[in-house]
């Protein structure tokens, strides 16, 4: 009984002596959870991956699983050493790993925004998970980026497929009972109001919070201060929490916005799905990914009268966001 001890305990340890930080480059610690075989990643190399970033207190900063795909970056030359590229060239397609960046070489060095006055976090995590990598190697940059557009379009067509199930699957776990518009808004009314509606070129002031279909189902942006606190997105250098006011029948947003800002009278709160081509379609932009529905929480809290400006007026280019 004794030895039997002695051998869970050793094996134990030798377990515990596997799952320790190693000390690579600079500052940097890593730890390597699968290992497979193939060529380290190279300077030029395309690679998808999924990726967690996240503070030493476990607050997640950025997730590519909120967007139930890979992220996609070009290994670069290390700004310093011992930072992610670093960390980067010690991986293969297929592997895992966890490094560890000092914080106070991104700040210095990379102009990294800095901590908050006291923190005592010394690094940035990451976990990585490497899907794929394209080696540059001896390939013509034309040959490279044909294999790198061609991947990319795969990819691209593989979310364009799954689009529509995942809004499926979002009406079916949140058992909502949907109405659908012509363009393909889909809608449900949780409270009615009974005051003015919006015409083209009226202003209508409204709360909203905004999630990603797909993977987490993230909120990715609100007007509420109690929601992205929830959330876990409240940014104090955000500016006031407070509803939005949006110019209607100008393309000043998203068309799905537009289009449901002048459905609904004011007093109406409403959740509205919005399929990509209502949204940011197959382009998606630098915080939606491409083929991404969105769902919008929304309160018309007031309809401000407008000088009856046209929608067939040359609109102002959409704005990064609905907002």
């Amino acid at each position: 009984m004794k030895k039997s001890l002695v051998i869970l305990g050793m094996a134990a340890l030798a377990f515990a002596g596997c799952q320790q930080f190693k000390k690579g480059e600079g500052d940097m610690l890593y730890k390597i959870h699968e290992d497979k075989d193939g060529p380290t990643i190279k300077e030029g190399d395309f690679i998808a991956l999924k990726a967690v970033q996240k503070t030493e207190g476990d607050s997640v900063i950025y997730s590519s699983y909120d967007f139930d795909r890979p992220s996609f970056i070009p290994q670069q030359k290390p700004v310093f050493k011992g930072d992610l590229f670093t960390g980067l060239a010690l991986l293969s397609e297929g592997d895992s790993a966890t490094f560890k960046i000092s914080i106070d070489s991104m700040e210095k060095k990379m102009g990294a925004p800095p901590r908050k006055a006291g923190s005592k976090e010394k690094y940035m995590i990451y976990v990585l998970k490497i899907d794929k990598v394209i080696p540059k190697g001896k390939l013509s940059d034309a040959d490279f980026n044909a294999k790198v557009e061609a991947y990319l379009k795969k990819e691209s067509q593989l979310a364009k497929n799954n689009e529509s199930k995942k809004l499926d699957k979002y009406i079916a776990d949140n058992n909502l009972k949907v109405q659908t518009t012509a363009s393909g808004l889909k809608y449900v009314i949780t409270k009615q109001g009974n005051g003015t509606k919006a015409n083209p070129g009226d202003t209508v002031e409204v709360n909203y919070t905004g999630y990603l279909v797909g993977g987490k189902n993230k909120v990715f942006d609100t007007s509420r201060e109690a929601d992205a606190k929830k959330a876990n997105i409240y940014n104090p250098q955000h500016g006031p929490y407070e509803p939005i006011k949006m110019p209607i029948g100008v393309q000043a947003s998203i068309a799905g916005f537009d289009e449901a800002l002048a459905m609904f009278p004011v007093g109406t709160s409403a959740k509205i799905l919005l399929p990509s081509n209502l949204a940011y379609g197959e382009m998606g932009n630098q915080m939606i990914p491409p083929f991404t529905s969105l769902v919008f929480d929304i309160e018309i809290m007031r309809v401000i009268p407008g000088n009856g400006v046209s929608a067939q007026q040359t609109p102002p280019p959409p704005p990064p966001a609905a907002q």
